[in-house]
């Protein structure tokens, strides 16, 4: 079965939906990059084909180096069958749910695959993430099995988990068994204080034993297109997350398309820098299963630490290197980046947040590296646009839609009206990397998904060769006496001060004009900088509207575990001090 692109200029209606055809005009078609093909043919198969297909090409290529032990892809394929057949022990078959609570280490790719390959729905956990939360996600997605290491941060909560949520077992790994000699021996003694004590029973099975068999998995029949392969949860930054149903087509198309994208790419031969968190949609694409699509090596790193990161970067010799904003920003105002080489890298990719201008051109010209910006959510698995590597890049833009998909602009106030080209509105897309819709929630669904098109919660507009730019998110717009106020428009100013390194700007509470920006500023080492004089320096970059009533300077910004910078902390501060201030001027009244 295949996928089948829109020919140029041809309709098509959707099978499911009968519903309103897509856009006819496609006006990145002449734009597109010459050695890249908009009107594709994408299979639609098993996502663990991917390592099926990588095992068939490459046995003996490194697929993992993780700080410093390597498994080969053919090392790869076998535990991943072990886990597989220790998963259906378990009593994994087609749509029964295992859940992931891992940071990047081995153990993440080979149960990924394993449950899969099972016929099993692999959903990711943050480890960032409170009890309440992870009882929230293990309840509403039927989780009853979850992968875990035996690490104070992780094991404790998931125990809790087994006393408190409807969770049944725990399959228990630990560091020891996948670090190099003597890392391994030296761990429990040097990291003995990060180390749980498991309560051991019949409810958690050591990684060990559940690869303890000879690999031959009952086989299980996947249809890709109605096949659940990762219930992935939203961050729900606006109320309770959703899990959004990726199947195999899904995930496995959309990594087919990042490798088009991305052309240059030798396969068999690449190196990717894997620091981003593969429980996230980002990395899990982008880093993962793109890295095992062409063969290539992931030098994983647990978490994103600068310093460790950039040595193995001169050690190692990646080419690849996806990452978010951040991270690229912590590379340029290191004062000592000059110690580094960085030479190897060939492309990097930045996603999650917009990327600012002056950053892309900084790390360009401190690595030599093309750095581009691209755009996707959870929804889309994750990725719809993106900026050429070997063509235009349009400053702010995210780009043109990838192979085989749409980005369509529609009316914000009615939504089944397509607007003209540079119109504002939302933006939309239709292609194969998009959702199934999201798990038990239908309503949730239609209201996202209508006439075909995933309606992002994005407001932007395309130009005239296809280009799309964002103006901000819907749920982020400030609406300030009668004004709209985008943040990002906001923060793109304050990042053109030399002093600032991070910011963001939200919409806190006003009783005069109902809502006004504050920002949330990151200073750069050793400077020094007052909000009076970043405020003078606004006047002539911003409408009297949209500048900040308030500026907060802090050592550091919420995060997320992905780096991107996170918005909803300091939206539940300000309300909670809103709400302080309230009562209080109730109680003296």
């Amino acid at each position: 079965m295949y996928i089948e692109a829109v020919q140029p200029g041809r309709e098509r209606v959707d099978e499911a939906s009968h519903k309103e055809p897509m856009m006819t005009e496609r006006p990145w078609l002449k734009h597109y990059p010459e050695n890249i093909s908009w009107d594709v043919k994408l299979p639609e198969k098993p996502l663990y084909a991917l390592l099926e297909e990588a095992v068939s090409r490459f046995p003996n290529n490194p697929a993992l180096d993780f700080l410093g032990r390597t498994y080969s892809y053919a090392d790869l394929s076998a535990l991943t069958d072990r886990a597989a057949k220790g998963f259906q022990a378990l009593g994994v078959t087609k749509g029964v749910k295992v859940g992931l609570f891992l940071p990047n280490c081995p153990q993440f790719v080979v149960c990924y695959y394993g449950v899969l390959k099972a016929g099993g729905t692999v959903v990711n956990f943050s480890p960032l993430y409170s009890e309440p939360e992870l009882k929230h996600q293990i309840e509403d997605s039927h989780t009853d099995i979850m992968v875990t290491l035996d690490l104070k941060l992780l094991y404790p909560k998931m125990r809790s988990m087994l006393k408190t949520s409807r969770l049944k077992k725990l399959v228990i790994a630990n560091m020891q068994e996948v670090l190099p000699f003597p890392k391994n021996l030296l761990f429990p003694l040097v990291k003995r204080a990060d180390i749980a004590e498991v309560a051991w029973g019949e409810d958690h099975i050591p990684f060990k034993k559940l690869i303890a068999n000879d690999g031959k998995i009952a086989p299980v029949r996947i249809d890709p297109r109605e096949d659940i392969a990762v219930l992935q949860y939203t961050g729900g930054t606006t109320g309770v997350s959703k899990g959004a149903m990726l199947t195999h087509a899904n995930l496995y198309a959309n990594t087919l398309q990042a490798g088009m994208w991305f052309t240059g790419l030798e396969p068999g031969k690449e190196r990717m820098m894997g620091v981003l968190p593969f429980f996230h949609v980002f990395a899990m694409t982008v880093v993962m299963n793109l890295s095992i699509h062409v063969g290539a090596e992931i030098v994983m790193h647990p978490r994103f630490e600068l310093i460790p990161v950039l040595k193995d970067i001169t050690r190692k010799k990646p080419t690849l290197m996806p990452g978010v904003p951040t991270m690229f920003t912590a590379i340029n105002n290191l004062p000592e980046i000059s110690q580094y080489d960085l030479s190897s890298l060939k492309a990097c990719l930045s996603g999650g947040a917009p990327l600012p201008q002056e950053v892309k051109a900084k790390f360009e010209e401190r690595s030599g590296c093309k750095l581009v910006e691209g755009f996707g959510l959870t929804e889309c698995s994750p990725i719809a646009s993106c900026n050429p590597l070997f063509g235009v890049n349009k400053t702010g833009s995210i780009g043109l839609p990838l192979p085989g998909t749409e980005i369509i602009i529609t009316d914000r106030d009615n939504p089944d009206r397509v607007l003209p080209i540079g119109e504002a509105g939302e933006i939309c897309i239709v292609g194969p990397q998009v959702m199934k819709g999201y798990w038990g929630r239908p309503e949730a669904t239609a209201d996202t998904i209508r006439n075909s098109r995933l309606h992002t919660g994005d407001v932007g507009y395309m130009d005239e060769e296809g280009y799309t730019f964002i103006i901000d998110r819907m749920k982020d717009l400030i609406l300030c006496g009668g004004f709209n106020v985008y943040p990002r428009h906001v923060e793109e100013a304050i990042y053109q001060h030399p002093a600032i390194a991070e910011v963001t700007v939200i919409g806190i509470p006003d009783d005069y004009r109902g809502e006004s920006p504050k920002a949330f500023v990151k200073l750069k080492e050793g400077q020094n900088l007052a909000a009076a004089e970043l405020l003078d320096f606004l006047r002539e970059r911003l409408g009297k509207h949209e500048l900040p009533t308030e500026i907060e300077f802090r050592a550091e910004l919420p995060k997320t575990m992905i780096g991107k910078l996170s918005k909803k902390e300091l939206v539940a501060e300000e309300k909670k001090k809103y709400e302080a201030r309230k009562a209080a001027a109730g109680g003296a009244a």
